[in-house]
């Protein structure tokens, strides 16, 4: 259930949400979601299988949505009681250097069972449990990679306006439905529907790797749940989240991509 402002997109509907201070931007970039793939061959870079195999990768974690608690009392090797140490609060793990961020695009196929998406997954389950968007920020594509990527007439401002903007909303309306006792189960990855996005396509003078329809599984209560991420893309071999709820949207709302009883059903195929 969401409160006004929040949103959930089932059944893959088209979304709502844009703010009105970056309407400018989002209005040429609002066929984004509607553009088409083209091979990998396009953008110049070296050629790339177009789709993977039909089997859809999962990366698990072990985060709790509750923060950690203070062990209990420890005695030294020397026999002395030892105070039981602060909390332990979860942080952010680097899915990669930032330097990367400036470096150039390269054609290299993202993992899902590698540490970098492993790292990704933790800190994409750790924002949506603390409802901080910065908990996300090394999951999510850099601003200085997309300055690369989009050939639009300001992509920083594109960047923090909407495409960062759109991601707060996302997660606290994520935040709100996931209860205080979810742990996650996996993340889905469809690698049936990857697919190489070239230089041309969604305004892009880069190419990269886009999976649209990834599901996060939880388990709340003893019941399993899940949620969409409408799409991860590329930079270097890694895969980065860069839309949440929805690519495009009609005002500010936060939206959830598909909320399901259930692992529900990754996909489907397509988007920027």
């Amino acid at each position: 259930m969401m409160n006004q402002g929040s949103g959930v997109r089932g059944a893959r509907r088209p979304a709502v949400a844009r703010p009105a201070a970056v309407a400018a931007v989002a209005a040429a970039l609002a066929v984004l979601a509607g553009c088409s793939a083209s091979a990998p061959g396009a953008s110049g870079l070296p050629s790339a299988t177009a789709t993977a195999s039909a089997t859809a990768k999962a990366s698990s974690g072990p985060l709790s949505a509750t923060r950690g608690t203070a062990p209990g009392t420890r005695v030294s090797p020397s026999g002395t009681p030892v105070r039981p140490s602060a909390p332990v609060s979860p942080s952010a793990l680097p899915v990669a250097p930032p330097s990367v961020a400036s470096l150039p695009q390269t054609s290299a196929r993202p993992r899902t069972d590698d540490l970098a998406f492993g790292n990704a997954v933790h800190d994409i389950w750790l924002a949506v449990t603390t409802g901080d968007a910065d908990d996300a920020l090394p999951a999510f594509f850099p601003e200085k990679a997309y300055v690369q990527v989009k050939a639009v007439g300001d992509p920083e401002a594109d960047w923090q306006g909407r495409l960062w903007y759109d991601f707060t909303l996302d997660l606290a309306a994520v935040h709100q439905l996931v209860p205080p006792d979810a742990t996650l189960v996996k993340v889905i990855v469809p690698a049936q529907y990857e697919q190489w996005v070239g230089v041309g396509a969604c305004y892009n003078r880069v190419g990269y790797w886009n999976v649209p329809g990834a599901r996060v599984v939880y388990r709340a209560g003893g019941v399993t749940r899940s949620f969409g991420i409408a799409s991860f893309i590329s930079w270097r071999g890694d895969w980065y989240l860069v839309h949440l709820g929805a690519e495009v949207r009609s005002g500010a709302y936060g939206i959830v991509d598909d909320p399901e009883a259930g692992e529900g059903v990754p996909g489907p195929p397509g988007g920027c």
